[in-house]
């Protein structure tokens, strides 16, 4: 692990392995140890680089008002520069990770070699959604992320991971009760206000590999499909059995995915 100063903050990111650039970036409200499988499956064939977003995990926060999903794209460019990385990269991202990934395609999008998408969605909140978040964000500055972690947690993970993975639903919890409440607060608030990205899709002109599992009931694999349809150069792949965090629920068919659209053999 390391800390890099990037832009006045410092975030701290896990490096592993050598070779093509491959950027892990985390949803809501995570950190990096959700691609823990992955960095594992990957650190022997890519350069991984799994940091934590502005205002989670050892990353520094910054108060809400401060945090848009261009400022965390715009983090993201800093720690390539920070890091010595010119080569374009592979950009994998989760739930709200994907919100970022739109910002980064518009921003840096000359750094953009491949995309992947998991368990995320195009379109912007709907005024109801925006509102429910600024209240949970209210709720989360006055009595601390645990409010944030019994929103959600119910809403990540699939039947069969709650009864036969209790350890990861629980792993879980304990990551979303460590967030700074103010992190938590200001990616709330940022969500809120992001941009739709439905017109972006069209115009994505990497490869880009959409993955969603089965029981995904924030990121539906139906939405994901059509996101899939739209953009001009995407493959879709359902994950059984999982939810929301399908690269932490069924390891195994995600990285056999992500390893056949980056032309590996296994992962």
């Amino acid at each position: 692990m390391q800390r890099i100063a990037i832009g006045g903050i410092s975030l701290n990111v896990e490096q592993r392995g050598r070779g093509a650039p491959l950027l892990l970036v985390h949803g809501f409200p995570l950190d990096h140890s959700m691609w823990r499988h992955q960095i594992d499956a990957f650190g022997a064939r890519f350069h991984v680089i799994a940091p934590d977003l502005r205002g989670f995990g050892q990353s520094d926060a910054t108060p809400p008002g401060t945090v848009t999903m261009a400022q965390l794209a715009d983090d993201l460019a800093g720690l390539l520069d920070a890091l010595g990385i010119t080569q374009p990269v592979t950009f994998c991202a989760l739930s709200m990770g994907g919100y970022v990934a739109f910002s980064f395609v518009r921003r840096h999008a000359k750094r953009l070699d491949k995309l992947i998408l998991c368990d995320s969605r195009a379109v912007a909140d709907t005024a109801e959604a925006a509102q429910n978040r600024g209240a949970l964000a209210d709720r989360v500055l006055a009595e601390g992320s645990a409010v944030a972690a019994e929103a959600m947690l119910p809403k990540l993970f699939a039947p069969l991971t709650a009864e036969k993975q209790p350890e990861v639903v629980e792993q879980t919890r304990q990551v979303m009760l460590r967030v700074n409440p103010i992190g938590v607060a200001a990616a709330l608030e940022a969500m809120a206000v992001r941009e739709d990205s439905t017109g972006l899709l069209p115009t994505i002109q990497v490869p880009a590999l959409l993955v969603c599992g089965e029981h995904d009931g924030i990121s539906t694999p139906d939405e994901m499909r059509g996101m899939a349809q739209a953009i001009p150069a995407a493959r879709f792949e359902e994950i059984p059995a999982a939810g929301h965090m399908a690269p932490l629920e069924a390891p195994g068919p995600v990285n056999r995915a992500i390893a056949q659209f980056l032309g590996v053999t296994t992962a």
